[in-house]
C-alpha cells in the first residue's frame, strides 16, 4: 500500500452548481490542482437544503469524480456556502491593565468575550475579525502586546448564520463517510481568490452576481468590514426572459448566455435572434435590444440594491478602490459600464489571484469559490489537509467506485422583496 499522503480537498456549494478541487503545496507558495469536479446543485436553495436525499447524491455523485481523479478515498473536505441571513455585528469590549502594560493575556480576554457575543436564536457564529485596539488616546494600536496604558478596547466584527448551513453539509457528508472539517462562508471565499492584499489595505468591495444570490464583502484597512448575501442574482434575469417570452427556462438561461448584455443603448439595432418553437408552436424573434433592456431592468434592480446595503452600511463614508465584480453574470459584455454608472464607482472585473504551480484545465470562473477556499485550506493547512488513502479493491488490486405592463409588475414585486429586506434590517439593528 502507498504511503499516506496530505493534500486539501474543498467543496464550494452555490445556488446553480457545486464545485469541488483537490490540491497540495507547491514551492514558492503556489499549489497543484490535484482534482477537480462540478456537478448541478440538487436540493438545495440559497443555502437551505431543501431535500437531503437530493442534495446527499449530489455530493456523492461529485466525491467520486474527485476521487477517480486523485485515486484515493477522501476522508475529509472544507467547505463554503452561502444563504441569505447573514447577520454582521460589532462588538466593542474593554478590559482595564492593572500593570499598566498590555499582555497576551489582555487581547485573549478580548478575544473571547468577543466570540460570546450574544446571537439571534438558532444562529451560530462562523467568522470573527478585529477591526481595530485602543490603548489611552491612540485610537488604532496595530500591536497591542507590550503597549503602555491603563485601558485597552477592541472592536471585532462578528458574522453569523443559521447553524443549520453547517449542520446539514454535515450530516449529508457523513451519508458518505466524509468528515466536515472547515466550514466558511462563500463570500469570504470568493474574495480570497480575487482581490489583492493591496486592494483590502485601500478598500474594496467584491461582489459576486451568482446564480441565487449576489454576495458581498467590504475590505477596509486591510480587514474585512462587512459581509452579506442580497438573495437575487442570474436565476431571477432568466426568469424575466421565460416569462416575458414565454419559453422554457432553459431556452431562456441560453438566450441570456449567448445573446444577452448588460446595456440595451449598446445592443446593435436590427438584429434579432430566433427562438425556436417545439410541439408544433411557431418559432418566435425578439431583437438584441429588447433582450438587453430586459436584462438591464432587472441587473439595475440588483445593482442599486446591492448599493444600497452598503450604503447602509456606512462603508461608503471611506475611500475604497472599488468593486470588484465575479460571477456568472459577470459575464454579460457591459456589465462593466452599468455598475460603474449606477453606482458612481471604479470596478473591475475580478480573476483568479490564485497562483497555480502549473497551467490547468481549468473553468477558473467557475471554480472562483472553490480556489479562494483551496488558497485558505491550504494556507492553514496544518488544520485542514484531507487524508487519501488508496481506493484498492482486495480481491482484485483495482481502485474501487466510491462515492447536479410585464417590466413594471415584475420591477414592482422585485422592489417590495428589497424594501423588505431592509426593513428587516433596520427592525434588527
Amino acid at each position: 500500500m502507498a504511503a499516506k499522503q496530505e493534500f486539501s480537498v474543498v467543496i464550494d456549494i452555490g445556488s446553480t452548481k457545486i464545485t469541488a478541487l483537490a490540491g497540495e503545496k507547491a514551492a514558492n507558495g503556489k499549489m497543484n490542482i490535484l482534482g477537480q469536479a462540478m456537478v448541478p446543485s440538487r436540493g438545495i436553495k440559497r443555502g437551505v437544503v431543501l431535500n437531503p436525499e437530493e442534495f446527499a447524491i449530489a455530493l456523492k455523485e461529485l466525491v467520486f469524480k474527485i476521487e477517480s481523479q486523485v485515486e484515493d478515498k477522501i476522508k475529509a473536505v472544507d467547505v463554503s456556502m452561502a444563504g441569505m441571513s447573514i447577520t454582521n455585528t460589532v462588538y466593542h469590549g474593554v478590559r482595564h491593565i492593572e500593570s499598566g502594560m498590555v499582555s497576551q493575556f489582555d487581547v485573549d480576554y478580548l478575544e473571547n468575550e468577543a466570540s460570546k457575543t450574544p446571537l439571534e436564536p438558532g444562529y451560530r457564529l462562523y467568522h470573527m475579525f478585529l477591526k481595530r485596539y485602543e490603548i489611552g488616546d491612540d485610537p488604532n494600536v496595530t500591536v497591542p502586546v507590550g503597549h503602555e496604558g491603563r485601558k485597552l478596547a477592541a472592536w471585532y466584527t462578528i458574522i453569523a448564520a443559521p447553524s443549520s448551513y453547517r449542520d446539514s453539509i454535515e450530516k449529508a457528508l457523513a451519508r458518505l463517510g466524509i468528515q466536515l472539517e472547515n466550514f466558511i462562508l462563500s463570500p469570504l471565499a470568493i474574495a480570497e481568490a480575487v482581490i489583492t492584499s493591496e486592494e483590502k489595505d485601500l478598500g474594496v468591495i467584491s461582489m459576486d452576481i451568482g446564480g441565487g444570490t449576489t454576495k458581498i464583502c467590504c475590505f477596509q484597512g486591510g480587514r474585512l468590514i462587512q459581509m452579506a448575501a442580497i438573495p437575487f442574482g442570474g436565476e431571477v434575469i432568466t426568469r424575466d426572459l421565460k416569462e416575458a417570452l414565454s419559453i422554457l427556462y432553459k431556452k431562456a438561461e441560453q438566450l441570456k448566455i449567448e445573446y444577452g448584455q448588460a446595456i440595451g443603448d449598446f445592443a446593435e439595432e436590427g438584429k434579432f435572434v430566433a427562438i425556436p418553437g417545439s410541439e408544433g408552436w411557431e418559432h418566435k424573434e425578439i431583437s438584441f435590444k429588447s433582450l438587453a433592456y430586459i436584462i438591464q431592468a432587472r441587473l439595475e434592480e440588483i445593482i442599486d440594491s446591492t448599493y444600497m446595503y452598503i450604503e447602509k452600511t456606512g462603508f461608503l463614508e471611506n475611500t475604497t478602490q472599488g468593486i470588484v465584480i465575479t460571477g456568472g453574470t459577470s459575464k454579460l459584455l457591459n456589465l462593466l459600464q452599468l455598475v460603474k454608472f449606477r453606482t458612481g464607482m471604479d470596478a473591475r472585473l475580478g480573476f483568479s489571484q490564485v497562483r497555480l504551480a502549473e497551467t490547468v484545465d481549468l473553468d477558473k470562473t467557475a471554480f472562483i469559490g472553490a480556489l479562494g477556499m483551496l488558497k485558505i485550506a491550504l494556507r492553514n493547512s496544518q488544520h485542514s489537509q484531507a487524508i487519501r488513502q488508496p481506493l484498492v479493491n482486495k480481491e482484485k488490486g483495482k481502485p474501487t467506485q466510491s462515492g447536479s405592463k410585464f417590466f413594471s409588475n415584475l420591477g414592482e414585486k422585485f422592489s417590495q422583496q428589497i424594501r423588505l429586506i431592509f426593513e428587516d434590517d433596520n427592525a434588527k439593528s
